[in-house]
Order: structure tokens, then C-alpha cells, then sequence
């Protein structure tokens, strides 16, 4: 995709390129590389200069029986059924697997004012969500523990800082309060990761966050 306006943070690459994401963040960093050809040409060049240090450092010994400890392992690691990507899929290959399919499997759940969203299983240091927001509709106005990525998958969204198109990702930090709010014309579909509650305004919200789990 050639109009993505927001990108990824050289942090947050570096981070993806080294491993050192927590899962949330790391699929949602993914799925923005898979749509974009600017951060994956970076993504890549870090990986590079990646490579250079390791080369760069002395060889370490191994400790007897390593080598065969390490084959053991893979030999019993246990099989992972995932489905087959989809030839003409509406979802990028990253999200594949963990949505069990394509948009038309994602299990959703009403959050409340048209707004649904579907709740990936991730390990236990960011959550992650897909978030369905109809045209013209807004979410709630909050503020962020952590932090937080928002990568637009369809339609487009704005708040009080940019619009959001497909492929372009917000990253949102403590610093930031915002109200993201639909465009009209096209739902809006976001894969959104976020390593810390959310920081809601309204009691209604705050009433129902440990419910939603955002």
C-alpha cells in the first residue's frame, strides 16, 4: 500500500527486528510490515545491521549435549493446526492464523454503541483486539496506562491528533487522550494492542472495562 501516512517508530522496529515485543505488539507490528513497504524496507535494514553485531562478536562455547538437548526439544514440541491462508483473503497473512480464517470467522461481541470486537488469544503482556466501529460512529474518549497500537485494517478513523487510514498505525502513549471517531461511508475494522488498561473519562466505560477486558 502506497498511501499509508503513519508508520512505525524505529523503537518499535528495532524492538520487532530483535524479538523483544510482547505478542500483541508483535502481531500487530507484523500485520502493519505485511501492508507496508516502507517500514518492511526498514524493518529489513535493521535486521541487517542486526546480523552485523552477532557477526561481530566473539564465538561463545556450547555446553556438552546442547546441540542434541535442542533437538529434543523440537521433537517434542507439539503440533500447531493452523489454517491454510486464504488465496483472496480480506485479512493480512499475519492475522490469519490467530482469527482462524478470514473477517467472515472473526467471533464478535458487542461492546456497546454499535461497536463490536473480538478479543485474540495472545500471551499475557499486551492484550489484543480487533475492533468493528460502524461508519460515523465514535468510541469512547480515553487516555493510556501504556501504550497502546492502533493499525487500521478498513475504512479510516480520526481523533483529535490525524486521520487514520488503511495500513496507517497510531501509537499511543501515556501522554496521549484522544476520541477516535469513524469516517463516513465505510465501517471501520482496527487491529488494536494495548500493554496496559485504558484510561476512560465516562463511568459508564469505566463501569464496563473488567467485562470488555480493554
Amino acid at each position: 500500500m502506497n498511501d499509508i501516512k503513519h508508520h512505525l517508530t524505529d523503537a518499535l522496529l528495532i524492538a520487532y527486528s530483535a524479538g523483544s515485543l510482547p505478542e500483541g505488539f508483535n502481531l500487530v507490528v507484523a500485520t502493519h510490515i505485511s501492508m507496508c513497504d516502507e517500514c518492511r524496507a526498514r524493518m529489513h535494514e535493521f535486521d541487517a545491521v542486526g546480523g552485523a553485531v552477532m557477526e561481530a562478536e566473539p564465538p561463545m562455547g556450547l555446553s556438552d549435549g546442547s546441540f542434541a538437548a535442542t533437538l529434543a526439544k523440537i521433537a517434542n514440541t507439539p503440533k500447531v493446526e493452523t489454517a491454510a491462508p486464504t488465496a483472496k483473503s480480506d485479512l493480512p497473512a499475519p492475522l490469519q492464523d490467530y482469527v482462524g480464517g478470514d473477517l467472515a470467522d472473526v467471533k464478535w461481541c458487542k461492546v456497546g454503541g454499535g461497536v463490536r470486537q473480538a478479543i485474540l488469544k495472545t500471551d499475557k503482556s499486551a492484550s489484543v483486539r480487533l475492533l468493528h466501529i460502524p461508519a460515523g460512529a465514535q468510541m469512547p474518549d480515553h487516555g493510556h496506562r501504556g501504550m497502546e497500537l492502533t493499525l487500521v485494517l478498513q475504512g479510516a478513523f480520526k481523533d483529535e491528533t490525524d486521520r487514520f487510514g488503511a495500513g496507517d498505525i497510531e501509537v499511543a502513549s501515556e501522554d496521549d487522550h484522544h476520541q477516535p471517531v469513524a469516517e463516513e461511508g465505510q465501517d471501520c475494522i482496527c487491529l488494536a494492542a494495548a500493554d496496559a488498561p485504558l484510561r476512560f473519562n465516562g463511568w459508564i466505560p469505566r463501569i464496563a472495562q473488567p467485562f470488555l477486558r480493554i
